[in-house]
């Protein structure tokens, strides 16, 4: 095992869940004490079943389709197990680190463990990146169109004081995610050389000169991952977008389940819930915190507190503990049988790849 790859499973390592759970137990500690009494959470025991139940289901839907769309776009290379053991260990590696770092080099690492050439692991990860920010990009244009006043909550009065509204941090957001989509769209399937002679004239500016040999090292990466994806079909391409489409739909619809468990939601307040989490997503991506800890309970009171009342904070927790806290336990539990089935049991031979 090279230093490299100690350094990427050093960043997957199990005692890395500490702080992000310490982080947002602590902050939901905190709002349970300040805003309940022992006797307002009986408040939970009044929760529908059928909703909770179905807020499970559509948790285990979202991640089959996860497993669904790496496979797809794998060209089926990726065995069913190879594909289950990638999303986990890619959520646990999105869970441990900060939202606006993510999880992309582990996810490299693990592609390439699993029995993918470098160039194909890059590829791929590349390219699920540029299809969720398009979701993101794409949902939240709807937002913006058909719900302009409806999707930022009114925090004027909110503990934290944080500001009268989230909608700078999504605008700042949506707009970094826009660029970055638009980039790495165009250097992919347009002009990769292009993007390449971009980052070397860029970095022979003597201010910018110590990166130079990473933008050379970043310019192959991206002719690398270009030529892996060129000659996919319309057929591949529409499963992507699809599966894309789904899982995230599937994701937000988690959370649509879970608040009608604890109160009457009409249709028009199931579309308000769903396009609001877009907009939280896209604020929480900005997040320094390992999987925006602390951001993301203080962001679920303000936006839905309009539906849950003063019970929002409670209900949070049980949306970071079907969301968030499973794919800590599940990687620090994956995480030594998978090492010790790529590292001590033989690496599959890397796949150079088919069509999908």
């Amino acid at each position: 095992m090279d230093q490299n790859q100690k350094q990427l499973l050093e960043r997957l390592s199990p005692t890395r869940i500490l702080l992000p759970m310490l982080i947002g137990i602590g902050v939901t500690i905190y709002l349970f004490v300040s805003k309940y009494t022992w006797n307002d959470l009986s408040f939970l025991l009044r929760a529908n079943g059928g909703w909770i139940l179905a807020s499970l289901v559509v948790l285990v839907i979202r991640d089959t389709g996860y497993i669904y769309r790496i496979r797809h776009l794998t060209g089926k290379d990726l065995s069913w197990n190879s594909s289950f053991y990638s999303i986990m260990l890619w959520e646990f590696a999105s869970a441990v680190t900060p939202s606006a770092v993510g999880g992309t080099a582990v996810a490299v690492f693990i592609l390439m463990k699993e029995g993918l050439t470098f160039g194909r692991s890059l590829a791929y990860v590349m390219l699920t990146a540029v299809l969720d920010n398009a979701f993101f990009i794409f949902a939240s244009g709807l937002a913006l169109v058909f719900l302009p006043t409806q999707i930022f909550p009114d925090i004027s009065e909110f503990s934290f004081q944080i500001g009268r509204s989230f909608q700078y941090f999504f605008l700042i957001s949506l707009s970094l995610i826009a660029l970055y989509t638009f980039v790495m769209a165009f250097a992919l399937f347009v002009r990769p050389r292009g993007f390449k002679w971009f980052l070397l004239r860029l970095t022979a500016w003597r201010p910018l000169r110590r990166w130079r040999q990473a933008a050379y090292i970043q310019g192959n990466e991206i002719l690398i991952a270009s030529k892996e994806l060129k000659g996919k079909d319309v057929g591949y391409w529409t499963k992507a977008i699809g599966s894309t489409l789904f899982v995230w739909s599937a994701r937000y619809l988690m959370l649509n389940c879970l608040i009608a468990a604890f109160t009457p939601v009409t249709g028009p307040e199931h579309v308000l819930i769903f396009f609001r989490q877009v907009v939280m997503w896209v604020i929480m991506l900005i997040s320094v915190t390992p999987g925006a800890a602390g951001l993301a309970e203080i962001a679920f009171d303000a936006f839905f507190k309009q539906f849950l009342g003063n019970f929002s904070t409670a209900v949070a927790l049980f949306w970071r503990m079907f969301t968030y806290y499973p794919y800590l336990l599940i990687g620090a539990l994956l995480l030594p049988r998978w090492v010790r089935r790529v590292f001590f049991k033989g690496t599959k031979k890397p796949s150079s790849g088919k069509e999908g």
